[in-house]
């Protein structure tokens, strides 16, 4: 999915034999993923499949019933929320905030595990926090009180929040869930041209085929990981979302595009 087709290297976050219960109910089985330095890897999966789960395990938010997993080869757990956050950046699917602040502000928070009593606020954090803005096309509402806000536009101040935290691994869920057509482009714009490792959740697989890898859930089990038209078949769509569907060749540029229909 990187525009600049980069080099995908060593394991940067790993996870094995991961699960996680709520009482009874068992959200994750055993799950086996390793992200590579450099791709942007998709996580697809009918609602309810543990997506949000995995994810919010994978940036410490949540402890899991069982299993590890590692950052950078050190196990997730021996590590400080400081160290975490300088490596990772997450942005939830629901994330808000009850603080009366301004755009600019919000976005400013990312700053926070970088700064220190010998390590203050500068110019070169201003400068990132309005970069941060700028890729998500909300830099002209940076005076703007969070609460005035829509739905999509704090969305998009989230990503900001998360890009000016500079991380090495962004955690996306549902990045693009609740903006229009135009502005889920322009994130998806914004995502490959990072150069950062990247685990996405998406519910349009269409949007899903350009990763360089699908881990695709059900149930709370990895049912398939490899690239988008290698494990999109017609039979993992009619097992696991419960649609028919095939691809068509799409006339202006070649790429391979999904069309479903009922069962």
């Amino acid at each position: 999915m990187n525009a600049a087709s980069p080099v995908i290297g060593d394991s940067v976050l790993r996870c094995s034999g991961l699960g996680f219960h709520v009482r009874d109910a068992e959200l994750l089985h055993g799950i086996h993923l390793d992200i590579r330095r450099g791709e942007t890897l998709g996580l697809v999966g009918p609602n309810g499949s543990g997506k949000s789960t995995l994810l919010k395990l994978l940036a410490g938010v949540r402890v899991p019933s069982r299993g590890d997993i590692h950052l950078n080869g050190q196990c997730l757990k021996a590590l400080s929320r400081r160290t975490i956050a300088q490596t990772l950046a997450v942005v939830e699917q629901q994330a808000d905030t009850l603080d009366a602040i301004s755009v600019f502000d919000a976005v400013a928070l990312g700053r926070a595990p970088w700064l220190s009593a010998l390590s203050p606020w500068s110019s070169e954090d201003d400068a990132i926090v309005l970069q941060a803005l700028r890729d998500v096309d909300v830099a002209h509402l940076k005076n703007r009180n969070w609460h005035s806000l829509s739905g999509g536009e704090r969305q998009r101040v989230h990503i900001a929040r998360a890009l000016a935290q500079r991380p090495q691994i962004l955690l996306l869920d549902g990045p693009t869930n609740h903006l229009d057509i135009q502005h889920q482009l322009a994130i998806l714009k914004v995502v490959q041209a990072l150069s950062v490792t990247t685990l996405i959740a998406l519910h349009d697989l269409n949007q899903a085929l350009i990763c360089d890898r699908l881990a695709v859930l059900d149930r709370g089990r990895l049912v398939a990981l490899g690239k988008p038209l290698e494990v999109l078949t017609p039979q993992c769509l009619q097992d696991t979302f419960g649609v028919h569907g095939h691809y068509l060749v799409d006339p202006f540029d070649g790429a391979q595009i999904l069309r479903f229909r009922s069962v």
